[in-house]
């Protein structure tokens, strides 16, 4: 069950992030309600994953999804680059969040 929860928690960071975009574009009150609450759903799913999983791991495997869920809906839905080179890194965060869990 903690990693069901961290990989929500990592989804919603992802939606967080994505809300933190459409609140620069558009300056209105539902954007900022959904960033908040994409957060705050982000940290109370992490801080419950986090009552079974090890601080580091849980945080790192956390911010890994973020951060390259966050490049990747970036790419999808804001027109980002997508170099090859930087998806080859972005499957480096990810490939080293798997390994973190088959280690764990």
């Amino acid at each position: 069950m903690a990693w069901i929860s961290l990989i929500l928690a990592g989804i919603f960071e992802m939606f967080g992030v994505v809300m933190i975009n459409k609140l620069h574009k558009d300056r209105n009150w539902k954007s900022l309600v959904l960033l908040f609450l994409g957060f705050g759903a982000s940290f109370l799913c992490l801080s419950f994953a986090m009552k079974t999983l090890p601080m580091g791991t849980a945080y790192a495997i956390w911010t890994g999804i973020g951060a390259s869920g966050g490049a990747i809906l970036g790419m999808l839905l804001y027109g980002e680059s997508n170099d090859w080179k930087r998806l080859i890194f972005i499957a480096m965060v990810l490939s080293a969040a798997v390994g973190l869990k088959l280690v764990s």
